[in-house]
């Protein structure tokens, strides 16, 4: 077989090299007595010291001690003090080769230890075999096996022979994996996956490049173009089932090289491998498409109604001439009538003398067309929309798989009546509620009741597909939320935080919310209420004053001046070099680590700074454009990003400096907005609250160390609180976090409900927190001075009835199943008709409530949260600093294009953020050096989010370095 290279040069030496800190030399290294007995068995001083060596090197890392070995200081001192013994004891050591093979015997016989040879070798590469499909990448895979070794006390053979083993095992796996796929195909089917190689579209491209060519579009033409792939898709009928027994994410690693691979690299690779390719790239673009098919829909529906509540809005605008002269007409002709009867002339002579019966006929007949235009909704020029609809409706329903609940099946049969073509049906519109809007526009004898009936239905569609009333087979966006909720019985097994029973949760919720209630009702009657007043049932809210010292400003600036002028590539390259970000980017196909590393360094900062490769290349004269496109294509992946941005913030969290900051069990999160190119106007990217301009949101989680370490793209135009579970469960960073701060965007009931659910204390900053009532189980054990400001009772019912759902969206959340901003975003769709929703929002409310009471006692709790959110708004100035390239917009089309730059735009500012709080930590070390007073409380108040000694523009120089670093 192949043997691939497996890991870097660092990941070999924190797998195999004898550990030195402190806290690893006490996990691993202490002796206990009857270690220090048998040491003390041998001889020497020479022999003892060596034997505990041997002794301790096959404990951890689980190795033999090498021939000539020079051992860390850290290790002999910490060894030799147990036994009584300096470390230049051991310089004598194994003068006698022999001396070291019979203190190995001798070990092997004390403690059990086994060598790499024989039954246990052929038993470790048996687990090997095993263990290769499940491994998610090669450095995983070396790791599981020597800690597989370690747990079967086997000692390790050397680093070489591992990788070895290991590559081999991965190589058959790949093997394994795919003859299982190609399995499933008979011959006519591997002829027609390959002929997708060969066919082409329009003599311009290969059927199979062409395939893979989807994103969301906005009109009707893009839906059609989507509809011809996945009706191509369709008629290969290939089952979804030939993956059933894939792991998942070696579904997504063969996807992931079909959309990396061009069409002849793709005929040079083996039958097997490449039918494997093809077949997983059929079925995964077979649900990617039809979620396109689907959210282009949602666009459409949403441009229809944009531009219907457009020309009510103009029409009424155009309109108000007219209305000021209709009204005074009328002003006129009642002032005349007034005045006759005043005078008891006739009426009818009124008429004459004030404007005539001509002129008030007019009048009347203005009056009541200006009054079916002022009074008109939205839905009176829906209909116009038709002309979009029958382009691609029919087609789109004949396409999809659309199943639904119960409640959908009026709606669902109202789908087949336009996918089939048949009459409207002339009276029925049981799709509707009873008392919808829509009802009595399709009674208007004037609306072309056919077209708005179609126009309804294909709105409901869009609304019906947001909650999961319907859903696709197979998808992963739009599948039906019970299906893919994790079952009750493996939700009770999996460690949750939150007490299996609802009566133990709901008791435990009572004492907190009396207790509660009582402290904050003493506070009122006491007058020692911070900052609050609570006057006739409402609350007034005095602003909290900030709480920096004045003197931090010089120390901020002194420590800044001392920090060295530094050119971006020099950042990168010194951060690296301490934490070795670039392991993460191994090849998609192979799992090899990268040889070129300055060629990522140069992809991360042409993301980083918005230049994009063709612009990196021409100001850096070490790689080519095509270079650069080679590594970003085979290497720079979304997975690949996150686990780099992980390795940088773990580093950074470990640096003294950070401990000033905070414990990393604090975050906050906080959406910025970057603006896109125009067509984002059409993409309904527009969100007023930025003005006119179309842009997108990194929606970014930033710990209390200023570690940025999640961000992802949401729409500008949607809510933000769905997607702060997202940031928090997706890394083991965010898993660590205790308190989370959101701005007042990141509320509703829902979210409060899922976050303590999920063990976290969530403080948002709300912003009409007076206007918010207090909910309880019993209005009448509320104090007095607090029943002003209680709302409606919780319905304790309804959250017994429905907590073991309760437990399966918690659990379905935590497995990683479905992304917790999908999960909520369906629940807070419909929360007039799911029960599950309205559960989680009466939770919400008691969570709420006592968020409230703790935020109205706790003066600390407030300035916590204010500093944590400042320090996430903080964030944004670095890196609109960042974002040079392209004027700042992010003029990426496609949805991967954006992800990608805002991701590496958060890994570059992570890599600064590194590189300024270890120079700062240096800093401070230099004035204490220098006998300057640096009061450790002020450090707290220093950011390491500076950028002014950071050289980002001109020419990108790069130091030279050899194959192990700079």
């Amino acid at each position: 077989m192949a043997h691939r290279t497996v890991l870097t040069e660092r990941q070999r030496a924190a797998l195999f090299d004898l550990p030195t800190d402190e806290a690893s030399l006490l996990k691993h290294y202490t002796l206990d007595d009857e270690d220090i007995e048998h040491i003390h068995t041998r001889r020497r001083p020479e022999n003892q010291i060596g034997f505990a060596l041997q002794l301790c090197a096959f404990r951890y890392p689980g190795r033999l001690l090498k021939a000539g070995e020079v051992i860390p200081e850290p290790v002999l001192r910490f060894i030799a003090a147990q036994i009584g013994l300096k470390p230049d004891d051991l310089l004598p050591y194994a003068t006698r080769e022999n001396t070291r093979y019979e203190h190995l015997d001798a070990l092997r016989r004390i403690y059990g230890y086994k060598m790499f040879t024989g039954k246990p070798a052929k038993q470790m590469k048996c687990w090997l075999d095993q263990y290769a499909e499940a491994a998610q990448s090669s450095e995983g895979m070396v790791r599981g096996f020597v800690e597989e070794c370690r747990r079967r006390q086997i000692v390790l053979p050397g680093p070489s022979r591992i990788e070895r083993h290991c590559a081999d095992a991965l190589v058959a796996a790949d093997q394994r994996v795919d003859a299982r796929i190609v399995s499933h195909l008979d011959r006519k089917m591997r002829s027609c996956l390959d002929s997708l190689l060969s066919e082409e579209v329009e003599g311009r491209t290969s059927r199979f490049i062409w395939l893979r060519q989807f994103e969301v579009g906005k009109n009707s033409a893009d839906i059609n173009r989507q509809l011809d792939r996945l009706e191509f898709l369709q008629r290969i009928a290939l089952s979804p089932e030939i993956l059933d027994n894939i792991p998942a994410h070696r579904v997504s690693r063969l996807r992931r090289q079909g959309e990396r691979y061009f069409t002849d690299g793709l005929r040079d690779i083996t039958s097997d491998r490449r039918l494997a390719i093809l077949a997983t790239c059929v079925v995964e673009w077979s649900a990617a498409i039809a979620d396109i098919v689907v959210e282009t829909h949602d666009r459409i529906v949403g441009s229809v109604w944009r531009e219907a509540k457009k020309i009510c809005d103009t029409r009424v605008a155009e309109a108000q001439p007219e209305i000021a002269a209709t009204l005074a007409g009328f002003e006129t002709l009642g002032t005349t009538l007034l005045m006759a009867k005043g005078d008891e002339v006739a009426v009818a002579g009124a008429v004459d003398a004030s404007c005539g019966w001509g002129v008030l006929e007019n009048l009347v007949a203005t009056a009541g067309a200006l009054g079916k235009t002022v009074k008109a909704d939205a839905l009176a020029y829906v209909e116009k929309g038709y002309h979009r609809f029958k382009l691609y409706a029919p087609r789109m329903l004949a396409a999809l798989e659309i199943t639904g609940a119960s409640v959908a099946e009026p709606l669902l049969s109202a789908g087949d009546v336009i996918r089939d073509k048949r009459d409207i049906p002339s009276r029925s519109a049981p799709f509707l509620q009873p008392r919808s809007k829509w009802r009595g526009h399709l009674r208007n004898p004037e609306t072309n009741r056919d077209r708005l009936w179609v126009v309804a239905v294909l709105f409901h569609l869009r609304e019906a597909f947001r909650p999961g009333d319907v859903w696709l087979a197979n998808s992963r966006r739009y599948s039906d939320i019970k299906q893919a909720m994790v079952p009750v019985g493996a939700a009770q097994t999996m460690g949750l935080s939150m007490p299996l029973e609802p009566e133990t949760w709901i008791e435990d919720r009572k004492r907190h919310l009396e207790a509660g209630l009582n402290r904050l009702a003493l506070a009122v009657r006491n007058g020692t209420l911070p900052g609050r007043i609570i006057e006739d049932g409402r609350l007034r809210v005095e602003r909290l004053e900030a709480d920096v010292p004045t003197e931090a400003d010089s120390l901020i600036l002194d420590l800044y001046r001392r920090l060295p002028e530094v050119r971006i590539t020099d950042i990168l390259m010194d951060v690296d070099n301490d934490t070795g970000f670039t392991d993460a980017f191994t090849h998609v196909r192979t799992g090899a680590p990268c040889k070129d590393r300055l060629g990522l360094l140069n992809v991360v900062l042409a993301e980083g700074l918005n230049l994009g490769l063709s612009k990196m290349a021409a100001a850096s004269s070490t790689h080519s454009f095509i270079q650069l496109a080679r590594l970003s294509n085979w290497h720079v992946e979304s997975e690949a990003i996150n686990q780099a941005l992980a390795t940088v913030i773990e580093a950074q969290a470990q640096l003294r400096m950070s401990r000033y900051w905070g414990a990393g069990e604090t975050a906050s999160s906080d959406g910025q907005f970057f603006p896109t190119t125009r067509q984002g106007e059409a993409m309904n990217l527009i969100n007023a609250k930025y003005g006119h301009e179309p842009g997108l949101k990194a929606y970014t989680h930033v710990s209390d160390q200023y570690g940025p370490f999640a961000t992802q793209v949401i729409p500008a135009t949607v809510n933000e609180a769905p997607y702060i579970l997202d940031g928090l469960l997706m890394n083991p960073t965010g898993k660590r976090i205790r308190e989370q701060y959101a701005d007042t965007g990141g509320f509703t009931d829902i979210v409060f409900a899922a976050t303590s659910l999920l063990g976290y204390r969530f403080i948002p900053r709300i912003r009409d927190l007076p206007s918010k009532r207090l909910h309880v189980f019993d209005r009448r054990s509320v104090p007095n001075e607090l029943k002003g400001l209680v709302g409606d009772k919780i319905r304790e019912n309804t959250i017994i009835a429905n907590w073991p759902d309760v437990l399966r969206c918690i659990a379905t959340m935590l497995s990683g199943r479905m992304q917790p901003s999908q999960l909520l975003k369906k629940l807070a769709a419909r929360p007039r008709q799911h029960d599950l929703a309205i559960a989680l929002r009466e939770i919400g409310r008691i969570e709420r409530t006592l968020f409230i009471i703790e935020w109205l006692l706790d003066t600390d709790m407030q300035r916590r949260a204010n500093i944590g959110l400042n320090k996430g708004e903080a964030h944004h100035a670095l890196k609109n600093a960042l974002r040079l390239g392209r004027q700042g917009e992010i003029r990426d089309r496609t949805t991967e294009g954006q992800h990608f730059r805002i991701a590496g735009l958060n890994l570059l500012t992570a890599i600064i953020i590194y590189w300024n709080t270890k120079q700062l930590g240096l800093a401070v070390a230099a004035r204490k050096k220098a006998g300057l007073d640096t009061p450790e409380y002020l450090l707290a108040h220093i950011s390491p989010l500076g950028w002014a000694h950071i050289i980002l523009t001109g020419e990108y120089r790069w130091r030279k370095m050899n194959n192990k670093g700079a």
